[in-house]
């Protein structure tokens, strides 16, 4: 089987990890400070705080923008149940922007007029999520510009994001955003096994979020309610999670870090050869757009139904059934059972719907060989053909 997407792992690698087994320290100790700084120094932000996952890292973020009870938040619908659970984690309610039928990205012009509705009901969200599906970036000076005006804060779930360019700076600079976040799972454009990471330019949000991610708990005598009681004392001044990364984790993302540019421009070359190869097929191949340089974490096609003769589940199938492991990202969040027994039904977002209906997911990652590039799509046009 040839899977949507695998982990590439070096000698290198490998190495980093045995030495810090080898150290003194498996966690708290110098190589995560170490993977936050080179992180930030790589996208041009001031400050990162690694976690345990891209999940948590949204949650501490929400909390840090203080997200709570009687808030709103909105995302894409065409995402991970994350980029949506990690509101309701804080007490507030969610609402999604249906995507752009192009990007597949939150659609800034859908954007501006639910938020022209929302302001007229008083039921404005305190902060939106867009998310860089398959690692293009949303078009983020449009939603900052919104934010002006609206007063919303931003969270730019850049899961797949991380080695993108947007506007040619970096995605995870955080100049349209308040906080960037970056997964680094295992199909990820880097891995730390599981792992995330929050940036920002705001040392206040940065100082919550650390303490968030570690219990609530200070041992900064500045921030303590009396003087210390001794060289051991600690307090607890929020309340907070067991969210930290290893040292392992760590390690393994510094020696990744070195071959982040490498992975991106290797991603690109085969979404370049699937679109050559592609270009007869009736599939749509995903656009890319010209002022954004995607991470490109996914390939995306979406399927012309109208031209097949099968079902898009038979095609998925038939393709799976062939050896390629084809994937679909994502279910629309909305019409999980979750979130229909808050109300959400079919026809809320009709370009999410569609999408949903005729999107595929093809292998891409670094060591895919062109000889199983070559095998997937000649599968993909025995199926569709």
């Amino acid at each position: 089987m040839i899977p949507y997407g695998h982990q590439d792992i070096s000698e290198n690698d490998i190495q980093s990890v045995v030495d810090v087994l080898r150290s003194d320290y498996l966690t708290q100790g110098p190589v995560v400070p170490a993977f936050e700084k080179a992180i930030a120094n790589y996208c041009g932000a001031l400050h990162g705080i690694a976690v345990n996952s891209a999940t948590s890292a949204l949650h501490v973020a929400c909390l840090s923008l203080g997200v709570g009870p009687g808030d709103w938040v909105w995302t894409s619908p065409i995402t991970f149940v994350a980029s949506a659970n990690c509101a309701l984690y804080c007490g507030a309610q969610v609402d999604f922007v249906d995507i752009d039928p192009r990007t597949y990205n939150m659609s800034p012009v859908v954007l501006a007029q639910k938020l022209e509705d929302a302001e007229r009901a008083g039921r404005l969200p305190k902060v939106i999520i867009p998310v860089h599906l398959c690692g293009q970036a949303c078009d983020m000076q449009a939603i900052h510009d919104l934010g002006q005006r609206y007063g919303f804060k931003i969270i730019e779930d850049a899961s797949h994001a991380i080695g993108g360019k947007y506007n040619g700076e970096p995605i995870g600079n955080c100049r349209y955003s308040d906080i960037t976040v970056f997964s680094f799972h295992p199909v990820k454009i880097i891995t730390t096994a599981e792992g995330g990471m929050a940036l920002t330019n705001d040392p206040q949000l940065a100082d919550r979020m650390a303490l968030l991610r570690s219990h609530g708990i200070t041992r900064d005598p500045g921030r303590m309610t009396h003087e210390p009681d001794g060289p051991w004392y600690y307090q607890q001044i929020d309340l907070g999670f067991n969210y930290r990364m290893t040292e392992l984790q760590a390690a393994l993302g510094v020696s990744q870090m070195q071959r982040l540019d490498e992975f991106v421009a290797r991603r690109h070359a085969i979404a370049r050869r699937y679109d050559e190869r592609l270009a007869d097929l009736p599939v749509t191949v995903p656009w890319r757009h010209p002022d954004s340089y995607s991470g490109l974490h996914l390939y995306v096609i979406r399927l012309q139904l109208g031209r097949i003769n099968k079902s898009h589940r038979q095609v998925f199938e038939a393709l799976r059934g062939q050896g390629v492991g084809v994937n679909l990202h994502y279910i629309p969040v909305p019409a999980q059972p979750y979130y229909q027994r808050m109300g959400f039904q079919a026809g809320d977002f009709p370009e999410a719907e569609r999408y949903y209906l005729e999107a595929i997911s093809l292998p891409l990652y670094p060591g895919l060989t062109d000889a199983q590039q070559d095998q997937v799509v000649e599968v993909l046009r025995n199926a569709s053909t």
